[in-house]
């Protein structure tokens, strides 16, 4: 148990330092700024602090519970990994129910960001790097309509959308990927959720090992 708990707290304490390093320098906010669509960008490094904090306070309680055989202690880190496991799979319910409105919000979101290709804003010019470097990964060009998109800035993207095959498009008599980048996004996300819904269950499984361990030994402590 004591174990189990040290290695749950060395886990909170490293997504802490790493979202309250993102958080304060200035390299990590450099990096989560790029590319900013308007929303607040530190609101998931936020949730990042809140959810190490979290985890470092439960592995505590958990750790010092066993060490002195503290059935408070126990008690109250088994109700609180309790609340995370729910809160857990009510997210797990809600992402399954609302798959369709995430997958519409996505496409309007992506459509809305096709227009920062033809614009020349520093806003504008930070997403466009952002992009390049997608379309020279994935091969792909533009988000939506293809290299229309960038429109008067498309000779600073020319070189990541050139094609050579036979598959190619055609645009300003260049040839360039006729696959979208919106379509590369969808692909990726999809590829990737396999790993997050597996990621979740193995924390849930850990939690629900936590849970069993931490009962077990309030009841042994509690029956001495």
């Amino acid at each position: 148990m004591f174990f189990f708990n040290f290695l749950f707290w060395v886990c909170g304490t490293l997504i802490l330092a790493l979202a309250i390093w993102v958080r304060v320098s200035k390299d990590g906010k450099e990096i989560v700024s790029s590319g900013d669509m308007g929303t607040n960008p530190f609101i998931a490094v936020n949730i990042l602090i809140a959810v190490g904090a979290i985890i470092m306070v439960l592995g505590f309680l958990g750790c010092c519970g066993a060490v002195k055989e503290s059935r408070c202690m126990l008690l109250l880190f088994f109700i609180g990994l309790l609340l995370i496991l729910i809160l857990q799979v009510a997210a797990g319910i809600l992402g399954a129910a609302f798959k369709s409105e995430s997958n519409r919000i996505l496409n309007e979101t992506l459509s809305d960001n096709a227009k920062l290709l033809a614009e020349t804003t520093e806003e504008a010019k930070e997403f466009q790097k952002a992009m390049i470097a997608f379309q020279t990964e994935f091969k792909c060009c533009g988000l939506k309509n293809g290299a229309s998109d960038w429109g008067s800035n498309y000779p600073e993207a020319k070189e990541s959308c050139q094609c050579m095959g036979s598959d190619c498009g055609n645009y300003m008599g260049d040839s360039v990927y006729p696959m979208t980048c919106l379509s590369s996004i969808k692909d990726l996300i999809e590829k990737n959720i396999i790993i997050v819904i597996g990621v979740a269950f193995g924390l849930a499984v850990v939690e629900i090992l936590g849970l069993v361990f931490s009962m077990v030994l309030y009841c042994q402590i509690g029956s001495k």
